[in-house]
């Protein structure tokens, strides 16, 4: 389903603004030079992965799809632009009939990746493409650090659900863009509606301490939420005492009790005082359910505490300290001519502190060890080796403007689950190292 075309309240009319000045002074200049026209090649990729981080995430590649399908300048932007006189007469006109015509590939949604790998390649004319630098960006620096933290904390979580409710944390969009990360890093349900509107994401949610505290007693409001969501339900045991909201807990909704909710407090001493206190009860079956602030350490070191699910909301949606992905979008490739025939040149930029980049069309693939694990990315220009043709990771996303590779979120979410099964055991130690596996170049590429 194209999301961009459902008229759903978290939509913005048109994604075209959702860029810098300067690829419309770009585009003006080129459109000026006769270069607009000339086939180009640009790839999203990282220098590095953030600091001590094993792997990274693909995030947000259906989103990417929806923003370029979504790119129209519609009368009032064109108004904006000639108003602010950021586009002349000329370019004015062919924004007008801007529809992207081109290319587009890329490592596929909840796949992994690592320095230097080309996450996104797009292909068409320099005027179309470059256009489409920003929203690109955009999406997938946030919605892959999202999936990245997401990831982080489901593999530290083990089989142990996860829920985001992380809305209140961030901005309203962003929010709804997380929430959806955050299911293809591996969470398995979202507090946030817009995102359960939008996306189909299951979602969940009870009662505050304000539903508590509006009550003349903890024990009416323990039975209030239960004759309104049934003995099934979670009831939050944190806000007055919690051996006696347990205790009230079970004699208003009985042993069938779904689970109750701390929030508070030493989260691993009183997980295991709990589920002493509900087996003594005879409420065996009720599970236990923590918050409060959880990143992927403090899951990890619950591991051993009788816990049934963790809520995650703040160090989720900011990315557990690294809120980008420090993805770049840059021209690596170029006609001489505007000729569509004229052959691809190789280009890249040449600077000091890290910052230069690879010229030529790559192609990407994992070699595997003799287990089966990965053991390299390996990045290349040029014809791909006959051992790594079926271990290529780009897939045609666009052809000739157009998506070809739409997908239920829940492909994304599976193969990201396979994905990170593929790698070193050591991926998932929360421990800071190197990437797991080593980038390499073929074909002449050489990466800084």
């Amino acid at each position: 389903m194209n999301t961009a075309d459902l008229g759903l309240p978290v939509d913005v009319p048109s994604t075209a603004l959702f860029t810098d000045q300067y690829e419309l002074t770009m585009l003006r200049g080129a459109l000026e030079a006769g270069t607009a026209e000339r086939r180009s090649v640009f790839e999203v990729f990282t220098r590095r992965l953030p600091n001590g981080r094993r792997y990274g995430v693909v995030g947000g590649t259906g989103r990417v799809l929806d923003a370029v399908e979504n790119f129209r300048f519609d009368a009032g932007v064109l108004d904006f632009l000639r108003e602010r006189e950021i586009a002349d007469a000329k370019t004015l006109e062919w924004l007008a009939g801007y529809r992207f015509s081109g290319d587009v590939w890329g490592y596929p949604e909840g796949e992994v990746y690592f320095p230097g790998s080309p996450i996104m390649r797009v292909e068409g004319t320099f005027a179309e493409c470059v256009l489409l630098e920003t929203v690109i960006l955009s999406i997938l620096n946030h919605d892959s650090a999202i999936a990245a933290a997401a990831s982080r904390m489901s593999s530290a979580a083990g089989d142990r659900p996860l829920i985001e409710m992380g809305a209140r944390r961030t901005h309203e969009l962003a929010a709804v863009a997380a929430s959806r990360a955050a299911y293809v890093g591996g969470f398995a349900t979202t507090s946030d509606l817009a995102a359960g509107f939008r996306y189909g994401i299951p979602t969940v949610g009870t009662s505050a301490h304000a539903f508590t505290l509006l009550h003349d007693s903890e024990r009416d409001a323990f039975q209030a939420q239960v004759n309104t969501l049934g003995r099934g339900t979670t009831l939050l045991v944190d806000t007055y005492d919690v051996a006696e909201a347990v205790r009230t807990a079970v004699e208003v909704a009985g042993t069938g009790l779904g689970a109750v909710r701390i929030d508070s407090g030493d989260l691993l001493l009183v997980a295991h005082r709990v589920r002493q206190q509900l087996d003594e009860l005879g409420a065996t079956d009720t599970k236990i359910i923590v918050t409060s602030d959880l990143d992927e350490y403090a899951i990890a070191s619950l591991a051993a505490a009788p816990v049934d699910a963790y809520g995650v909301g703040t160090q989720l949606v900011t990315g557990s300290g690294h809120p980008t992905s420090s993805m770049v979008y840059k021209l690596v490739a170029r006609a001489e001519s505007a000729d569509p025939d004229a052959p691809l040149v190789p280009v890249a930029k040449k600077s000091s502190g890290g910052k230069t980049s690879v010229g030529g069309r790559k192609w990407a693939a994992r070699r595997l060890d003799a287990y089966g694990v990965a053991e390299a990315e390996v990045i290349g220009t040029g014809p791909v080796p006959a051992d790594l043709a079926d271990r290529q990771l780009l897939v045609e996303l666009v052809k000739g403007g157009e998506v070809v590779a739409r997908e239920p979120l829940d492909a994304a979410r599976d193969r990201h689950a396979a994905a990170r099964a593929g790698l070193p055991m050591s991926a998932t130690q929360l421990s800071r190292g190197e990437p797991v596996i080593p980038t390499e170049y073929a074909h002449g590429a050489s990466g800084s």
